[in-house]
């Protein structure tokens, strides 16, 4: 089922970072988004969460819908907060009593250790402080589940830690991934989108096979192109041609 789909979406900065992008995002996606460092990864997401609104387009989200979006960057107001109260402080206000068994399944779930849990975050290693934002978002019971270039700071321990909890989610959530890990990426995903300026292609292929179907893809349209040249220069030879007999 769909939970969030985008019909002819585009947005342009000083130039486009992409365009007419059709996509749906629904029940058993995990979706690898890939392109160039600044062209267009976390502006895909935050429109995916209402943050940010596209030059053109539209989307379309199932009614209710929550959407969690693990930012790169560390907030500075939670610097000071214990990793379990920067997960606790996530819960809605009326929650925040009775639901706070849910922060220790959680952090349980991402094997943080017990002492971890109380240090401030200031004082935590960046991978440490990338897990208490999934952890921070995940509490929150999201429907989707977008997580932005989440490998950043993590050793590969905890990336393979990362990727064993993200392969254990529920399937019927699904989880968007910005990232340019491709390892990352071919463990945790089964559709990629290459973001491009114009055409923007999606593969039901985690990240390395569809690179291979791209490859397929651009010399294909590259051979289609040569050709077309060729034909266009020999038409325009004939009706030169045709021409100098109409003039003689």
């Amino acid at each position: 089922m769909a939970l969030i789909s985008l019909k002819s979406l585009g947005v342009t900065m000083s130039a486009p970072l992409f365009s007419s992008l059709d996509l749906t995002i629904g029940t058993g996606d995990r979706l690898g988004i890939v392109a160039a460092n600044g062209r267009g990864k976390s502006t895909l997401l935050k429109c995916l969460t209402g943050e940010f609104e596209a030059t053109t387009g539209d989307i379309t989200r199932t009614r209710g819908l929550r959407v969690g979006y693990v930012e790169q960057v560390i907030p500075a107001a939670l610097a000071g907060r214990s990793f379990h109260e920067v997960v606790a402080d996530a819960l809605p206000a009326e929650q925040a009593e009775s639901e706070q068994w849910r922060v220790d399944v959680v952090l349980d779930s991402l094997d943080v250790p017990q002492p971890m849990r109380e240090r401030p975050m200031r004082a935590l290693s960046g991978g440490w402080q990338r897990l208490a934002l999934v952890a921070r978002v995940w509490v929150t019971d999201p429907d989707v589940l977008l997580l932005d270039e989440p490998t950043n700071h993590l050793d590969l321990g905890k990336i393979s830690q990362l990727e064993t909890w993200l392969n254990a989610l529920p399937r019927e959530v699904p989880v968007v991934i910005a990232s340019h890990d491709r390892a990352f990426l071919d463990a945790t995903t089964n559709r990629t989108l290459f973001l491009r300026p114009e055409q923007s292609p999606v593969f039901s292929l985690p990240y390395s096979r569809a690179r291979l179907a791209l490859d397929e893809v651009d010399a294909s349209t590259e051979r289609k192109f040569q050709r077309d040249m060729k034909v266009a220069q020999q038409l325009r030879r004939q009706a030169a041609k045709l021409n100098n007999i109409g003039i003689n």
